[in-house]
C-alpha cells in the first residue's frame, strides 16, 4: 500500500499514512507558482526555479524516519519515509517553505501528519531488493513503484503486499555514478508480505548461486526476466528476513531516540549579580615561583663562573720557573720567526716555472748528476734555492743561540 498525496490548497493539509507503511508526498511546482509573480512574458512563469525547504515545526530538521529528495530545482519535491508504530497517535507537523530563486519570494504551508495503527504490523515475511538503473525518485513515482509492486507479486503470490521502505544507494554508502551512459545510483526497496518466501526467491540461497556472486558473476534466477525488461535487480544483494526467527537481542546501549532535543525552555543567562574573583595571588604564584628558581640557579652558576676562578697569577705561582722560562723563550723566537717571514720577498712556486723555453730547447734540470741525492730531503722547498737564500736574513738573537749549537 502506498500513500501518494499531492498538495493542492492552500491552508494545512492533514495526510493519514499508516505505520510501517511506505508514505509519500509530493511537493508540486505548479502548486506554488500560483504565489509568486508571473514573469513580464505571458507563457515564462513554468521557468521559475524552486526549492523546497522541509523541518519539523519549532526544529530545524525533519523526523528520522522522514526522508526528502529534490533533484534540480526544476523538478517536484517529495517526502517520503516509513514511520513506525512508536510514532502512532502523534501529530508531526512539517514546515514546507518554498523559494522562488528568481524572485527571492517565499511561501510556506503547513502539512500535518497523522500516523495511523495497522492490525497486520509488522509484516512477518520481508525481502529487500536492489535495483540497479533507478534513481530514487524514480521508484518514487506512483506508476513505477506500482509495476514493480506488481511484478514482486506475480512472482511471491503473497495475499497482502505493501512497499516497506525505499533508500537510496547513496545512503548506504554507495558512490555517486559517472555522468555517462546515464548511469543510476541505484535504490533498495524493502517490501513485506504476509506469507512464506517464494522458491524463486530462495534461489539464490543455492550453494551454486553463491558460488557465482562470490566470484562477481549473476546468479541464475529462473523469475529474474519478469523484472527483466523493466528492472535490473542485483540478485546478489537481495536480502530475505523471516522477522518470527529474528532473535531479539537486549544491550545496554540506550534506545535510539528520534532525533530531535527535547524542550528544555528559554536560556537563562548567568547573573550580573557575581562576585568578582581577585587573581592577584594566583599571579604571585604563578610569577614569582619561578622566578625564585631562576634566580637561585643563576647565583649558583655566577659563583661558579666568577668567584671559583684560579686567575694568571695563581697559575704562574703555581708553575716552576724554568717551565715559565721555556714557554716564554718559545713564544719569543714563535713572534720573530713570524715577523721575519712577512718581510721577506715571495717567489713563484717551482710548479710554476716552464720546462722548455720558447726556442724549443730544454732547460737544463736544477741539480747536475752528480748530485748525491742522499742529502736531499723528501720535500724540496723554496729555500734550497740560490736566489732564495740569499734573501734570507742572518739569525739573531735567540734564534743565533739555536743556529750555533746546530739546533
Amino acid at each position: 500500500m502506498v500513500i501518494t498525496i499531492l498538495s493542492r490548497s492552500h491552508a494545512d493539509r492533514n495526510v493519514y499514512p499508516s505505520a510501517g507503511v511506505l508514505f509519500v508526498h509530493v511537493l508540486e511546482r505548479e502548486h506554488f507558482k500560483g504565489e509568486f509573480p508571473p514573469y513580464p512574458k505571458p507563457g515564462d512563469s513554468s521557468n521559475d526555479p524552486i526549492t523546497f525547504n522541509t523541518n519539523l515545526m519549532g526544529y530545524p530538521d525533519r523526523p528520522g524516519w522522514l526522508r526528502y529528495i529534490q533533484r534540480t530545482s526544476h523538478s517536484d519535491g517529495v517526502l517520503y519515509g516509513s514511520p513506525t508504530a512508536e510514532h502512532v497517535g502523534k501529530a508531526t507537523i512539517i514546515e514546507i517553505t518554498a523559494y522562488n530563486r528568481r524572485t527571492f519570494e517565499t511561501a510556506r504551508h503547513n502539512l500535518v501528519i497523522n500516523i495511523m495503527s495497522t492490525e497486520d504490523y509488522p509484516l512477518p515475511y520481508q525481502a529487500e531488493f536492489f535495483i540497479k538503473n533507478m534513481n530514487v525518485e524514480e521508484m518514487l513515482a506512483s506508476e513505477v513503484l506500482g509495476d514493480f509492486l506488481g511484478a514482486v507479486k506475480n512472482v511471491w503470490q503473497p495475499e497482502r503486499l505493501n512497499a516497506i521502505n525505499i533508500t537510496s544507494a547513496l545512503d548506504r554508502g554507495g558512490r555517486v555514478p559517472l555522468p555517462i551512459n546515464n548511469l543510476k545510483e541505484g535504490v533498495y526497496v524493502m517490501v513485506g508480505a504476509d506469507v512464506q518466501f517464494s522458491s524463486c526467491l530462495r534461489e539464490v540461497e543455492n550453494p551454486h548461486n553463491q558460488l557465482r556472486c562470490s566470484q562477481e558473476m549473476e546468479p541464475v534466477i529462473s523469475c529474474d526476466k519478469k523484472f527483466r525488461a523493466q528492472f535490473d535487480i542485483d540478485w546478489c544483494k537481495i536480502n530475505l528476513v523471516d522477522i518470527t526467527k529474528v532473535v531479539t537481542i537486549h544491550s545496554n546501549r540506550p534506545d535510539p531516540g528520534t532525533g530531535v532535543l527535547p524542550d528544555i525552555g528559554e536560556y537563562n543567562p548567568p547573573s550580573e549579580s557575581l562576585k568578582s574573583r581577585d587573581f592577584f595571588a594566583d599571579f604571585l604564584i604563578t610569577l614569582a615561583v619561578p622566578s625564585a628558581v631562576a634566580m637561585v640557579l643563576f647565583t649558583i652558576l655566577g659563583y661558579s663562573m666568577c668567584c671559583r676562578r684560579e686567575g694568571v697569577d695563581k697559575r704562574n705561582m703555581q708553575t716552576p720557573d724554568i717551565q715559565l722560562v721555556h714557554h716564554s723563550s718559545i713564544q719569543k723566537s714563535t713572534k720573530e720567526l713570524r715577523s721575519m717571514s712577512k718581510n721577506r720577498e715571495i717567489s713563484w712556486p717551482l710548479s710554476t716555472l716552464p720546462v722548455f723555453s720558447q726556442s724549443g730547447e730544454v732547460v737544463p734540470p736544477i741539480h747536475p748528476d752528480n748530485y748525491e741525492t742522499t742529502s736531499m730531503p723528501l720535500m724540496q722547498t723554496q729555500t734550497a734555492l740560490p736566489t732564495h737564500s740569499s734573501l734570507r736574513p742572518p739569525p739573531t738573537g735567540q734564534a743565533a743561540y739555536y743556529h750555533k749549537r746546530g739546533l
